[in-house]
């Protein structure tokens, strides 16, 4: 397996899509994909991965306990948001990735969890 697997928690599909569209002219393995807190801390315990984009509003919840999770395992992430949302103090040091996505944002923030 590449060890350069990337996590994308995203609750909007067509985004989703277009990001493992992203992954694909970038190069890089599928990703793994959830689009939930649950989903996505599953995939955490039971797969290795080099590191994620966590969008911040995934429906009705926030990705903090997937930033949470994520932090505790030492693994990299990013969060991804389309604007006006406030990083909790334990986290905001991370980088943020607005919306609408560009594809060099996309390899500048991933290449910043290679070089890590």
């Amino acid at each position: 397996m590449d060890n350069r697997r990337i996590l994308i928690v995203e609750d909007d599909v067509l985004i989703g899509m277009m990001l493992v569209d992203m992954f694909d002219a970038l190069d890089l393995p599928e990703p793994a994909q959830a689009t939930t807190n649950e989903e996505a801390l599953a995939i955490i315990a039971g797969e290795p991965i080099a590191g994620a984009l966590v969008d911040i509003n995934l429906g009705d919840e926030k990705g903090w306990p997937v930033a949470d999770a994520l932090a505790a395992k030492e693994i990299p992430f990013a969060f991804t948001s389309g604007g006006g949302d406030v990083i909790p103090p334990a986290h905001a040091h991370r980088k943020l990735v607005t919306k609408p996505f560009r594809i060099s944002d996309i390899e500048t923030t991933l290449a910043g969890f290679f070089a890590e």
